[in-house]
């Protein structure tokens, strides 16, 4: 009898185990169960924007595990005779380089960058509209494109910014047109009351890539347009406004705020948590500052974010799920993408979406926690939301962004000592190529090199004009002496630093090993050279790039935390994504 007894409980044991291994898949992917996909199943693929990164592998791995078990995972119930379950698959990528792989797919299948999913999620339905007009046809039906959660697009401020602005206008809906007064004030923030650094310091992301900084130089176009125009109440923009000079030197102008700029919002969520030294304002979707003061960051904040949703308007990022009306999309995945919506829109699912900080696109889960003022955001606003303009006038705003952006000085330090020989200096010469490959021609980008000996190889110039003379000097470099790196970082900045009024960004990218053995002056001295011109209106940001198993850390991270940046990889594996992280800054 107790024999049979431990038969039946091995046996149940073992079915158990079974089922477990035909639901997961036997094992998890970066901790998100994987379930086996049905033999008979309609497969879904997904692209997410990445703010959906903390909640969606997680809801996908739900629905498919409950049609792994026969049940609908909206209604709950079993799956009718005959009915095929449907596997979704999914990835997060940035709205605009899946836009551009998608467009791609459509007209030019053979580029490199191709993406052809089944259901697609960008941040904001702009993107959608850019792919119609980008390939001539109603790829994406907008009024079929609905939309799964909300968040508006603020300015995450310091608080204690945001109230100095406050108290200088009292009673005024605070704006652009405010943020401007501080930057064109003599005295800058010390005529607010906030002594230290006087001038303004903004970033935002890259308006190609990134859903944010799209809508956000969307909306400097809006406020310009109002102050630099003859209609100051425009409700929509126009191909004629977008062109017009007075209107781009008006975004111009608020572009010089910027400290830098970066590729993806997900760099920028850590870069402002630093504090009010580093950044005083950048553009963020809602659920981001939310983010920020819950803690998520490396750094933790030594004040409150608040949320400002500019007067002059803000846009909703509502993350529709568009399916192409493209070949690869069969009328089986079709119907399946759309239970997959259904699913993503039932009221467990937006539960979990409000969860992480975004406003519910289901009416019957209310707005409530985190979407609380404790946490930086008001519930009630924005107060004003701005018109989508055409296609057209959003990809005009789109081009005109090299003419209105910042523009940069750029001074590659490379180290050239003898302790770069062998693979390290090979690897810096093809990162330093591919870095200069990536620039935009109108920055101006200048060569040093240091060994024992620093020497300027390519004057500072228009990388327009001295593009062939920076490619040459950089093959031709060979590696042999001694190393001056403090030195070298301290004769960098002092050729940067020639034109103190200077309204470009600048930038040091150092490719170095970081073993210094040769220098006159101390690590100190280096240290406070860069400190120097911290509080500078455009403080002179070094990214160091290290070289070798033995690069010394320690010497290099001193020389990021002074310019509050920090030390990438030169390994060849990481070189690709380090030099789109860098080329960003500019």
């Amino acid at each position: 009898m107790r024999h049979t007894l431990v038969n039946r409980l091995l046996a149940a044991i073992l079915t158990l185990a079974i089922f477990a291994a035909a639901c997961d898949g036997g094992g998890t992917v970066e901790g998100t169960p994987v379930v086996d996909r049905p033999a008979n199943a309609v497969e879904v693929s997904i692209v997410y924007a990445p703010e959906f990164a903390p909640f969606m592998p997680d809801a996908i791995t739900d629905f498919n595990r409950a049609f792994a078990e026969g049940r609908h995972p909206v209604t709950g119930q079993p799956l009718a005779p005959g009915e095929r379950p449907i596997y979704v698959t999914g990835k997060d990528a940035s709205s605009g380089t899946v836009m551009q792989g998608i467009v791609n797919a459509v007209i030019a299948p053979g580029n490199v960058n191709v993406e052809r999913p089944t259901l697609w999620s960008p941040s904001v339905s702009h993107w959608l509209a850019l792919a119609n007009y980008n390939t001539g046809r109603e790829l994406f039906d907008l009024t079929d494109s609905p939309p799964t959660a909300l968040a508006p697009v603020v300015m995450a401020i310091w608080e204690s910014r945001l109230n100095a602005i406050k108290a200088k206008n009292p009673g005024e809906a605070i704006g652009w047109e405010h943020l401007l007064e501080v930057l064109n004030d003599p005295d800058g923030w010390a005529s607010y009351g906030i002594p230290g650094r006087s001038t303004v310091y903004y970033g935002h992301t890259d308006p190609y890539i990134s859903s944010t900084a799209l809508s956000t130089l969307i909306g400097e176009f809006y406020a310009s347009a109002r102050y630099n125009s003859n209609n100051p109440n425009l409700r929509r923009l126009t191909l004629d406004v977008v062109n017009d000079p007075r209107v781009q030197e008006g975004v111009r102008r608020i572009e010089q705020l910027i400290k830098h700029y970066s590729a993806r919002t997900t760099e920028f969520k850590e870069y402002i948590a630093q504090g009010p030294e580093y950044l005083d304002f950048v553009a963020l979707e809602e659920n981001d500052l939310i983010y920020i003061n819950q803690g998520k960051t490396q750094y933790r904040p030594p004040e409150r974010l608040v949320a400002l949703y500019p007067k002059e308007g803000t846009f909703w990022h509502e993350h529709p799920f568009a399916i192409p009306n493209a070949d690869w999309v069969t009328p089986e995945q079709r119907a399946a993408a759309k239970v997959f919506t259904e699913y993503v829109l039932s009221k467990p699912v937006q539960e979990k979406i409000l969860a992480n900080g975004f406003r519910p696109a289901n009416p019957d889960v209310p707005v409530g926690y985190p979407i609380v003022t404790d946490l930086g955001v008001d519930p009630a606003q924005p107060a004003t939301v701005l018109d989508v303009p055409d296609p057209a006038v959003v990809a005009a705003v789109q081009s005109s962004w090299q003419f209105v952006k910042k523009q940069a000085d750029v001074l590659l330090l490379f180290d050239v000592s003898g302790s770069m020989s062998g693979d390290k200096i090979d690897q810096a010469r093809q990162a330093a190529l591919a870095f200069l490959g990536k620039l935009p021609a109108q920055n101006r980008v200048g060569l040093m090199t240091f060994s024992h000996i620093i020497d300027q190889r390519v004057p500072l110039d228009s990388f327009e004009r001295n593009r062939d003379d920076l490619i040459g000097a950089v093959q031709s470099l060979r590696a042999d002496g001694d190393t001056a790196l403090f030195d070298a970082i301290i004769a960098a900045v002092d050729t940067l630093s020639q034109d103190p009024e200077s309204e470009r960004i600048r930038a040091i990218v150092l490719l170095s090993d970081g073993q210094d053995t040769a220098s006159r002056e101390s690590l100190n001295a280096m240290v406070n050279a860069i400190n120097a011109q911290r509080q500078g209106k455009n403080p002179i940001l070094i990214v160091p790039v290290a070289y070798g198993q033995d690069a010394d850390i320690n010497a290099l991270n001193a020389i990021a935390r002074a310019s509050s940046t920090r030390v990438q990889s030169g390994d060849p594996e990481s070189i690709q994504s380090v030099l789109e992280i860098i080329s960003s800054y500019f």
